[in-house]
């Protein structure tokens, strides 16, 4: 009989037990509730003005069940049921915010950093970026840095050196282009000046509300090429950099890799780099013509064999080439920071196939590839001669990227493949074995690029 008395007791027991742990239960899912629902407040605040205008999307979404309906015996639905309406909630306001988000909306803002030596064809695909109307492109503009401070080659200078661009480039994709004021010589007066380096380069820096009319006995050293232009205010550059939806940036001056990883983490910057390389026997046969004084030891020694060349320019040769090798190795390691911001690419492959590259590029960084950029292309790939000067961004490039092959002398590229053979085999490019080999067109100095160098 004790027994029986207690059963009920434990039974009523056992429901009490059980209708506290649904109220906890049930207390639990409102707070997550509550968490979930000012997370999208941020989104709803963003689309309230055009939800507005959008009854009928605001409808479903108010017509959303929050709390599912007490059943016939009058307790609350299972917890899996609530969890469920919730979940919906949360789809509909998604799908709202991303209807009305593309409304017009271009997009996450991109920094894009073209990073490659002299002579390595980064002008010419540096266009490929100058030619997008939504991007704010400037070419070189570490030049400045370079022409003021003063950085000896090798060891602790070299590191000072790259901190010092990687400060400047930071903010300069930050839009802030007052900082070339410390370097540009003579100095801006009033936030002008007429001495920003190659400004014709930069169509962003050519057009209104940039571009202010010309003013008379003022000298342009750097000047638009389309369009007479008065002396660049900076400050109206900062603006349009600041309009545009995204920036790019090309430069020869930064090799070390591993120093950009601060701007890479920086949540300010979804920065996208593309490393550019080319065959270092083109490079040093481009800059022997472009560089002429410079390498006035490497053509005697090559046509006259009179003076031997010098182990110091040996040396600088081998550590240009082991700074880039090293810098794309990193890259190809896809260490945590750089996983899906790095991408490596020949010039070669450029020229070759340049709107197919132009593609690559362009989807790599996220960024829709326009008609102008295509035409634009089109119509600088296929000229029948080089265009004039050594830095012509106008040629055929399918017929032209490897002509240096049939007048470098053979001796000139045995010196460059012995110094820079680590960095060739890795980027896939062939060592000639004999004169015959190097001027034979029939024998690719090129290898297929490898899938692996988009990281």
């Amino acid at each position: 009989m004790e027994i029986r008395r207690a059963l009920p007791q434990d039974i009523r027991e056992l429901l009490h037990c059980l209708k506290m742990r649904s109220k906890y239960a049930v207390l639990l899912v409102f707070v997550i509730s509550l968490i979930i629902i000012e997370k999208e407040n941020n989104f709803i605040s963003r689309v309230s003005d055009k939800l507005k205008q959008s009854p009928q999307a605001l409808a479903e979404a108010n017509s959303t069940e929050v709390s599912p309906a007490p059943a016939e015996n009058g307790s609350l639905a299972s917890l899996q049921e609530l969890d469920a309406a919730f979940s919906q909630l949360r789809s509909h306001l998604y799908n709202i915010t991303l209807q009305l988000a593309g409304d017009g909306d271009p997009g996450p803002r991109r920094h894009v950093l073209l990073m490659a030596t002299t002579r390595t064809g980064s002008s010419f695909v540096g266009e490929f970026f100058n030619q997008q109307g939504s991007i704010f492109y400037l070419f070189e503009p570490l030049w400045h840095v370079e022409k003021t401070v003063t950085f000896l080659p090798g060891g602790a200078s070299a590191v000072g050196s790259a901190l010092v661009y990687r400060d400047v480039l930071k903010q300069l994709l930050l839009c802030d282009l007052y900082i070339l004021e410390n370097f540009i010589s003579p100095a801006p007066e009033g936030h002008l000046t007429p001495f920003l380096f190659r400004r014709g380069s930069s169509h962003s820096l050519c057009e209104e509300p940039v571009c202010t009319p010309s003013t008379k006995k003022v000298f342009e050293k750097y000047y638009c090429k389309n369009r007479r232009c008065g002396p660049l205010n900076i400050t109206l550059a900062a603006e349009a950099c600041r309009r545009k939806q995204h920036v790019a940036l090309k430069t020869v001056r930064i090799r070390q890799l591993e120093f950009l990883q601060p701007l890479v983490e920086d949540p300010r910057l979804d920065l996208r780099i593309i490393q550019l390389v080319r065959d270092p026997r083109a490079v040093l046969a481009s800059r022997m013509v472009a560089f002429s004084g410079k390498y006035e030891t490497w053509k005697k020694w090559a046509s006259e064999g009179e003076a031997p060349l010098r182990e110091e320019e040996v040396q600088r040769l081998r550590g240009n080439c082991e700074s880039i090798r090293v810098s794309a190795e990193l890259g190809l390691r896809r260490p945590g920071w750089l996983r899906g911001r790095y991408m490596l690419v020949r010039y070669e492959d450029v020229a070759r196939a340049p709107l197919q590259k132009a593609r690559e590029m362009y989807r790599f960084a996220g960024l829709p590839l326009t008609p102008q950029v295509e035409e634009w292309i089109g119509k600088n790939t296929q000229a029948p001669h080089d265009g004039s000067g050594v830095y012509s961004t106008c040629k055929n490039s399918s017929e032209q990227f490897d002509k240096w092959r049939f007048s470098m002398p053979f001796k000139l590229a045995q010196v460059v493949q012995d110094a820079c053979a680590p960095a060739m085999r890795l980027f896939g490019y062939k060592l000639a074995s004999s004169p015959a080999a190097l001027a034979n067109r029939s024998f690719s100095l090129l290898e297929e690029a490898q899938p692996a160098w988009v990281t």
